[in-house]
């Protein structure tokens, strides 16, 4: 499956909300920096979609607040 995500770093805290079947906006209590923000969305859509972290990864948008993601659910 593959989901867009807008991120909002350094948020008070992690909220998920759901824009459209495909796109969710998410915020983050980490900050951009050295991939802080990157690792915590992948924990959350980890536990939000009920999969492995290693089954979440950022196609598009590493370092952009509108990101492509594909999530194997095996």
């Amino acid at each position: 499956m593959k989901i867009k995500v807008k991120v909002v770093p350094s948020s008070k805290k992690v909220n998920i909300v759901n824009i459209d079947q495909n796109f969710l906006k998410i915020n983050l209590v980490s900050s951009p920096q050295k991939n802080k923000a990157n690792r915590e969305l992948i924990e959350i859509l980890s536990k939000h979609f009920n999969v492995k972290k290693t089954s979440v990864r950022i196609l598009k948008g590493f370092s952009s607040p509108i990101k492509l993601i594909e999530i194997d659910e095996k």
